[in-house]
């Protein structure tokens, strides 16, 4: 028998199998939404030392480093954990990312997006809201 991993969270126990099925939707969601804008998605949940990029995407002139949230209805705003420290990391992992990889576009700009996910009870969205240079 198969038992999910559980973590001790402020509001009570999260399994985290829901939390990271909740995560890769809002990830899924969000790349989505940027091939709607005509964007390439060249990795999604990319490792650096520094931690997980959720989603660099590109067009003709542009990388973007984009950090997504996602939230339950009811449960905060995805913005909340989109402290300064976070962007930071997200920096360093976007720098980490553009020293080794040999084989990305070239672009004449790099932004950095936030994508806030909010998702209800049936996993149906419920907002989508898209930062451009949020950070």
């Amino acid at each position: 028998m198969l038992f999910a991993a559980h973590r001790v969270h402020r509001f009570g126990v999260v399994t985290t199998d829901l939390r990271q099925r909740l995560g890769l939707t809002g990830e899924r969601l969000a790349a989505e939404h940027f091939a709607r804008l005509g964007f390439d998605v060249l990795r999604r949940r990319h490792r650096t030392r520094f931690g997980e990029i959720d989603l660099i995407v590109a067009d003709c002139r542009l990388i973007v480093f984009v950090e997504v949230k996602t939230r339950r209805q009811g449960s905060g705003q995805p913005w909340d954990a989109l402290h300064p420290r976070k962007q930071l990391q997200v920096r360093r992992m976007a720098a980490a990312w553009l020293a080794e990889e040999q084989d990305r576009p070239r672009a004449r700009e790099l932004r950095f997006d936030a994508v806030g996910v909010v998702i209800d009870a049936r996993d149906r969205l419920v907002s989508l809201e898209h930062l451009q240079a949020a950070f």
